[in-house]
C-alpha cells in the first residue's frame, strides 16, 4: 500500500501502454492492479503506466500462467526483445533452458503461497538476450495481488550486471592464482 502522503502529483501526457490488451476493461485492470486506496477528496491519480515506462530498471510482469503482460523499455534494453515480441509470450523467452525447471517450481510455490520465499532480496541470476548472449542479471521479485488478495502474477525488476559480474569473477580468479 502506498501511503497517501507519498503520492505526489506527477504531470505529463498519458503514456503509451506497455501492457498487453486483454479481455478485461481498462477500469477493471486498474482496479485489480492499483496499490493505492480508492480516490478520496483531494487525492491524485498515480500515473502507473508512466512509472512502468520510465523506471530505470527492467520491469516485467507475468500473469499466473507465466505469460509476459508488462515489458518496459529497459526490459527491451536488457533482453533485446521489443514489447511486441515479448508480450503474451512465456517468460521462458528470457530464462536459460537449464534453469527453467527451478524457475517454474519456485514460481508455482510463490503463486500458491502468495509471497516469494526470499522476500525482496535481490539475486544475481542468468538470463538470455535475444541474440543468444548469456546475461547475468540482478533481479528482485514480488507477488502481485489484487486489492481483494487474489494473486495476479509476479513482477520482477532486473538490471544487467554481466560486465560487473565477469570483472569480479576475473578478479577473484587472478587473486587465487
Amino acid at each position: 500500500m502506498v501511503p497517501q502522503r507519498l503520492v505526489e502529483r506527477l504531470g505529463g501526457p498519458a503514456a503509451e501502454p506497455t501492457v498487453e490488451a486483454g479481455r478485461s476493461s481498462r477500469a477493471e485492470k486498474e482496479s485489480k492492479m492499483t496499490s493505492t486506496p480508492p480516490a478520496e477528496s483531494g487525492s491524485v491519480l498515480v500515473p502507473w503506466e508512466r512509472i512502468v515506462a520510465d523506471v530505470a530498471d527492467a520491469l516485467i510482469f507475468i500473469d499466473v500462467e507465466g505469460l509476459i503482460r508488462a515489458w518496459n523499455a529497459q526490459a527491451e534494453a536488457v533482453f533485446g526483445f521489443d514489447a511486441s515480441e515479448a508480450l503474451g509470450q512465456s517468460v521462458d523467452l528470457i530464462i536459460p533452458e537449464h534453469l527453467r525447471a527451478a524457475h517454474w517450481a519456485g514460481f508455482r510455490r510463490a503463486m500458491e503461497r502468495g509471497r516469494t520465499s526470499r522476500g525482496a532480496e535481490v539475486r544475481t541470476t542468468r538470463g538470455i538476450h535475444k541474440e543468444g548472449r548469456k546475461l547475468y542479471v540482478d533481479m528482485s521479485f514480488s507477488v502481485v495481488k489484487s486489492t481483494g488478495g487474489e494473486v495476479l502474477g509476479s513482477a520482477a525488476m532486473a538490471r544487467d550486471v554481466t560486465e560487473r559480474y565477469l570483472a569480479e569473477k576475473a578478479r577473484r580468479a587472478s587473486a587465487s592464482t
